[in-house]
């Protein structure tokens, strides 16, 4: 009796699964039901960011929030293969093991893979970062994980998730791409201020107070806001911007805010009302707004109207062409990046460092265990049309942009710097001789990053890319 009872048991779980899978089935076609290869379509989404009063922001307890507060954004591409996903977000980094599971969470919500995946940091300072990694590295040695404490993130992640699958479900047709670009007057510039021998003399903070130092020249930046927009047809869907500097006008507030480069997008996005915007933080690790701001609190609205103008600008500017699946591509080159001396010392060190030194530094550690452990950084590139889109980890000099800019001038270009954070600055090589903040402990790689980088970079924006 017991042997057939098994048996009627056994048929009722196989009969049980076969229905549980045919109910997946069905409401993953209702759920997904735009989703058809050769035919474009555009979802987005648009997620708050902002932490709870009492969590940790980078370097300081969160006290209160701003009026604006912070934002996860992204769009998500389909009917060019598997789908394709690019989010950016109002904190100051996005590390290691937390790109990983922003990466999955995301894949899984708009089914694709990791690797078509990229999540980008705008790098505003009164804001969380993250790094899942360095929060169990910090817990394994009986630590507080300060800056690192992740539950906040793991809900982000999940809501995120949730966004991504609603917003595929009103996925429009995407029929056009609009490229434009325009230059931003007297908000970038070079921090890195050289005497004459070469080395760096003076550090142009984002916010410096030095008259002399703010009087020296602009210095080698990337004056353009380069602007890629989708269409239905007629109908502006997403407009996403790309402008290389840090993006702190003042900042060790306690309150979490977007600083200018959110408030020019939110100028953007009331202009322009139909479709989401997007910001983007280009490369642009060696450049503040230190000659024009001396930390005066009234220049934040002056360099959000600078930018926002900027993209105004580049929007009047827009060129339209057709699009279609066939003219959509993703690639990647994975890269290997060589580490700098010393950050394995950082292990026997945390209990001695500060909480800012460790919100810096630590994720540079975790970044180093994973590249022994064989772990690489992709980088990855968006073609669509005549538009290239280049994502790039770390803090990039603007030399990588303007070198990437240079490789293609057939084509238009645009860089997306804050990618994986763990690795810190990324020089290009003779900075590492020229000393410099940016280049010294900050930096988690050597001088042998620019050639690696550069191939990587040139393979991705050949020919063979399209």
């Amino acid at each position: 009796m017991r042997i057939i009872l098994k048996f009627v048991y056994g048929l009722l779980f196989c009969f049980s699964i076969f229905l549980l899978e045919i109910n997946i089935s069905a409401f993953a076609a209702e759920y997904y039901p735009q989703v058809v290869q050769g035919q474009l379509r555009l979802a987005t989404f648009d997620v708050d960011a902002t932490p709870l009063v009492g969590s940790s922001l980078t370097y300081d307890p969160m006290i209160n929030s701003w009026d604006l507060g912070l934002r996860a954004k992204g769009i998500v591409i389909l009917g060019a293969g598997e789908p394709i996903v690019m989010c950016s977000v109002d904190w100051i980094g996005i590390a290691n093991d937390s790109q990983d599971e922003f990466k999955r969470i995301m894949a899984e919500a708009a089914g694709t893979v990791p690797s078509r995946v990229v999540v980008h940091a705008i790098h505003q300072h009164d804001a969380p970062t993250s790094d899942f990694g360095a929060e169990n590295m910090l817990k394994a040695a009986g630590l507080s994980t300060l800056a690192f404490e992740g539950s906040y993130a793991r809900d982000l992640i999940q809501r995120l998730g949730q966004a991504i699958r609603k917003s595929i479900i009103t996925a429009v047709p995407l029929t056009h791409i609009g490229t434009g670009q325009a230059e931003v007057y007297k908000v970038a510039s070079n921090r890195r201020i050289l005497s004459a021998d070469g080395k760096v003399k003076y550090t142009r903070t984002s916010a410096t107070k030095d008259s002399v130092i703010r009087a020296a020249p602009e210095g080698l930046i990337d004056p353009m806001v380069s602007l890629i927009s989708f269409w239905n047809q007629d109908k502006p869907l997403a407009v996403l911007s790309y402008y290389a500097s840090h993006p702190q006008s003042y900042y060790r507030t306690g309150i979490s805010n977007p600083d200018f480069p959110g408030i020019a997008r939110f100028m953007r996005q009331l202009a322009v009302p139909d479709a989401l915007h997007i910001h983007f933080n280009g490369a642009g690790g060696n450049l503040t707004v230190g000659k024009y701001n001396d930390g005066a609190k009234e220049n934040r609205l002056i360099l959000a109207e600078r930018l926002a103008d900027g993209m105004k600008r580049a929007w009047n500017n827009t060129q339209r062409e057709p699009i279609s699946a066939a003219s959509v591509n993703w690639s990647t080159e994975a890269v290997a990046l060589k580490p700098a001396y010393g950050i394995e010392n950082l292990e026997a060190s945390m209990k001695t460092q500060t909480p800012v030194f460790l919100s810096n530094n630590l994720s540079k550690l975790v970044w180093l265990k994973r590249l022994q452990a064989g772990r690489k950084l992709d980088i990855s590139l968006l073609s669509i049309g005549k538009a290239r889109i280049l994502h790039l980890p770390g803090e990039p000099f603007v030399e990588y942009q303007l070198a990437a800019k240079l490789e293609r001038p057939d084509l238009f270009v645009a860089v997306a710097g804050y990618g994986d954070y763990g690795v810190g600055y990324i020089g290009n090589a003779i900075a590492y001789s020229q000393g410099g903040y940016e280049t010294g402990q900050a930096s988690g790689v050597t001088a042998e990053a620019e050639a690696i980088l550069m191939k990587a970079i040139h393979q991705l924006l050949s020919e063979k890319s399209k």
